[in-house]
């Protein structure tokens, strides 16, 4: 052996021992997203009597309820976790009333599918019910009143828990809703309904195409006085605190490739479960630029959901959760 040679070996670890081949590769990997952490958004549309696609989200569709049952065979024939409901009404009024509606579109395709293996996740919000698109009730200046809202956001939590669901999610930002639901729920004897708060949920700007599906853009204005300014991370610490107080049992942080660090340090600081949401933004980009050549649409999403558990998700929300499961289980 040269002197070179020699100080070489003496100098460097050999790391690429360990990379030579894919079972090694397998073999020592520290993060590992798996079929049954993930989460299938489906949207619910009380309008529709058969399957419509979604033009801003390729491969998906807004569902009548009596055909939800078709999405939640395939999902579980895919080893998917669970499901999380969005609906669409009939008919939208100034309070969202529709949202607490029994025979809505979420609560009829809760009844439909409660008996499946997946985790029942119910969204918990006004925006896809009222018809200026705010996700509350709106005071005499135009604003959405916090404190108004919270009734209407635990009366729909209490309907979707009656009909099946296992977690209810709300997704609004209001201060106050985790314990308003959790009351809601402990006097309608649904203690053991667990809730998902969106404690960490950013006004994005890669929430296009999802307002597209749920047909809830705001009318007027946006959503930033009541969703998070997206250059704060202390204060999603400070909102993720305050949830787990009123009585959340999981945390979302939203979205998830833009807040990689959010969630690495909710991970960190919190014991709770740490869910993570790749909107329907970050789903489309990635089609879009797949759709060109750009990109190889697997391995880009392949990496990207690795990277959100890589940070410190659980359950990750995600729009590629069918895919993901054929191409994890392939490999």
């Amino acid at each position: 052996m040269s002197l070179l040679a020699e100080r070489v070996a003496a100098r460097f670890e050999r790391h690429r021992r360990l990379r030579r081949t894919p079972a090694l590769r397998r073999l020592i990997r520290e993060t590992r997203v798996d079929p049954a952490s993930l989460i299938l958004p489906v949207f619910v549309d009380a309008r529709v009597e058969r399957p419509e696609p979604i033009a801003s989200l390729a491969g998906h569709a807004r569902w009548p309820a009596s055909r939800v049952e078709e999405i939640a065979e395939r999902a579980m024939r895919a080893g998917i976790g669970g499901l999380l409901l969005f609906g669409l009404p009939m008919a939208k009024d100034d309070r969202g009333t529709a949202a607490a509606d029994p025979d809505g579109p979420v609560p009829r395709a809760l009844r439909a599918i409660r008996g499946a293996d997946l985790a029942l996740v119910a969204d918990v919000c006004l925006c896809e019910y009222t018809t200026h698109g705010h996700c509350g009730v709106l005071d005499a200046d135009g604003g959405v009143d916090n404190d108004a809202t919270l009734p209407l956001l635990a009366g729909a939590a209490a309907a979707y828990a009656r009909a099946g669901a296992d977690v209810v999610a709300p997704s609004d930002m209001m201060d106050g809703r985790v314990a308003a639901i959790r009351a809601s729920l402990d006097e309608d004897r649904r203690g053991d309904v667990a809730i998902l708060s969106y404690a960490a949920k950013y006004a994005s700007a890669f929430y296009g195409p999802f307002r597209d599906a749920a047909e809830c853009a705001p009318a007027f204005g946006d959503r930033s006085g009541y969703q998070m300014d997206p250059p704060n991370r202390r204060e999603a610490l400070a909102e993720i605190a305050t949830d787990i107080a009123e009585g959340t049992d999981l945390v979302m942080v939203k979205p998830a490739g833009p807040y990689l660090d959010v969630i690495a340090a909710a991970r960190e600081r919190f014991d709770v479960p740490i869910a993570a949401y790749q909107v329907s933004g970050e789903y489309a980009a990635l089609q879009a630029a797949a759709a060109r050549g750009w990109l190889d649409l697997e391995r880009a999403a392949r990496e990207s959901l690795v990277a959100i558990a890589r940070a410190g998700a659980g359950p990750i929300v995600t729009y590629f959760a069918l895919d993901a499961a054929r191409w994890f289980r392939e490999r």
